[in-house]
């Protein structure tokens, strides 16, 4: 049995569709054509729309099971890559060593800390450490060891004695 095709222009159409759509539509939208087609449709599916059969077997198997509305993420959990603070071996150490001279806290509160370096002084000090690393990675260092950011404030104001300050009022 020789199942139908679909025109040049249609075929184009559902190439742009398929590609607008998010990694799990794609597999669903490919699954439902598939099933139109009948026998021989995933093949010739995958033909049209460039992708994988792998890919229109698990849209037929997601079609099959329940939706649920919860269901918001496209990929499951733990994908991609690690963070850098994660993979490099060493790092926590050389940021708590380079921070030893340079944190402050509240005298109140012991839980709050805090550094007299900027995080572009800190990465630099890390890169001198053997540590590339960018601020992004300085603001999640300090983070995950609870330091908190401080307001800049102006160093000089007040140290300077000024006689003739109020001359001109």
């Amino acid at each position: 049995m020789k199942i139908t095709t679909y025109a040049p222009g249609v075929e184009a159409q559902m190439r742009n569709f398929y590609h607008s759509l998010s990694e799990k539509d794609r597999r669903r939208y490919a699954a439902v054509e598939a099933a139109k087609l009948g026998h021989g449709g995933i093949t010739y599916l995958c033909q049209v729309l460039h992708c994988d059969e792998g890919t229109v077997s698990r849209g037929l198997k997601e079609l099959k099971m329940p939706l649920l509305e919860k269901e918001k993420r496209i990929r499951q959990a733990g994908g991609g890559r690690k963070s850098v603070v994660e993979t490099m071996a060493g790092l926590d150490e050389a940021f708590l060593e380079m921070l030893k001279n340079h944190t402050a806290g509240s005298p109140i509160d012991e839980s709050v800390k805090w550094s007299n370096l900027s995080r572009s002084e800190m990465a630099e000090k890390l890169k001198q450490c053997g540590f590339s690393v960018s601020v992004t990675v300085v603001d999640q260092l300090l983070d995950k060891h609870h330091f908190r950011r401080r307001q800049a404030f102006k160093v000089e104001a007040g140290k300077k004695n000024l006689p003739h300050r109020d001359e001109q009022f």
